[in-house]
């Protein structure tokens, strides 16, 4: 019988490093990931591919699913939906993998409020500064001004929250924090 796989969630500040870590972590394939895709309404990013980065639907479909409790967590955030699916996640842990859910905030709480007896595994990612993860968003080039400012003022209200994950990792080195997530990962899949 397949051991049922670890439920990883990584939060942290938009612009922290949440994506570029976790493109690092699926290349150790020792770790047995599979990543959680989210649903969301925002239009896609340059690169971004429906499928792979999430699934773009329709406000009209996420509703839907959101009236039927297709949702593990739910989010509404900068104008948009985001979202988990329930079976999505289930049947990949059912099958052994470890999945791996780069979450906001609010969505991870709601996953450690209702997976607490589940062998979850919560990680905040934090910024070496407020500084710093201004320039990370402001590098994109892809928001407003306005949409700039509210990540900033979502970012200082998460960081305040980090203690109610049981990891911290400071991204002040790139190499560093994701070798420092592996180790997390691997200790818990041993235990």
């Amino acid at each position: 019988m397949t051991k049922k796989g670890l439920l990883i969630v990584l939060s942290g500040p938009s612009g922290v490093g949440k994506g570029t870590i976790r493109k690092k972590l699926f290349k150790d394939k020792s770790l047995n990931l599979a990543f959680s895709i989210s649903m969301t309404t925002r239009n896609p990013r340059k690169k971004e591919q429906n499928g792979i980065d999430y699934f773009f639907v329709t406000e009209e479909e996420f509703k839907s699913r959101l009236e039927k409790d297709d949702f593990l967590e739910h989010v509404y955030f900068v104008g948009n939906y985001y979202g988990t699916s329930k079976e999505y996640v289930e049947k990949l842990r059912n099958e052994g993998k470890n999945v791996f859910l780069e979450i906001e905030v609010e969505g991870a709480k709601q996953i450690m409020d209702k997976c607490q007896n589940e062998n979850l595994v919560s990680i905040f990612l934090m910024p070496p500064s407020l500084t710093e993860l201004e320039r990370r968003i402001r590098g994109r080039k892809s928001e407003s001004e306005e949409i700039i400012q509210e990540r900033l003022q979502k970012a200082r209200r998460e960081i305040n929250l980090k203690s109610n994950y049981q990891y911290v990792v400071y991204n002040k080195d790139l190499y560093k924090a994701t070798e420092e997530i592996k180790e997390i990962i691997k200790n818990r899949m041993n235990s």
